[in-house]
């Protein structure tokens, strides 16, 4: 899913860089050194801020129209586009269903014990990747 919002940049006043804002994500701020970095920023902070959102069960909010965003003189507005799919895949915390299969005699002893195979799976894929 691509969604694209518009963004407000602001020239700080006390540095070089830009502080950014988004109309439609209250609360979602981030900056950078240099346009490039701000916008890039604001691609992250923007999608952490929906990801969240909808890993919540929520829609994701509807973009304003950019030609309605209003900002104080010295600033602009941009439109910055999340590409959600990738960024969930890459951040998510979303649980996702996986089958394996074990012999029958390992699944009986397993479940004997109240063994909790959906931590026994990540905990032996981190080892495995080396994350841990």
């Amino acid at each position: 899913m691509k969604l694209i919002y518009p963004a407000i940049f602001d020239k700080l006043e006390d540095r070089e860089g830009y502080c950014v804002t988004f109309p439609d994500l209250p609360g979602c701020v981030t900056q950078g050194a240099s346009l490039s970095e701000a916008i890039e920023n604001a691609q992250d902070a923007a999608s952490g801020w929906v990801l969240d959102e909808l890993e919540d069960g929520n829609a994701a909010p509807k973009a304003s129209d950019i030609s309605s965003v209003k900002c104080k003189n010295g600033c602009f507005v941009n439109l910055i586009m999340l590409d959600m799919d990738s960024y969930a895949e890459k951040y998510g915390e979303k649980a996702v269903r996986k089958n394996c299969t074990i012999p029958a005699w390992l699944n009986t002893a397993a479940e004997k014990s109240n063994v909790n195979f959906s931590a026994v799976l990540q905990n032996a894929l981190i080892n495995e990747l080396h994350l841990a």
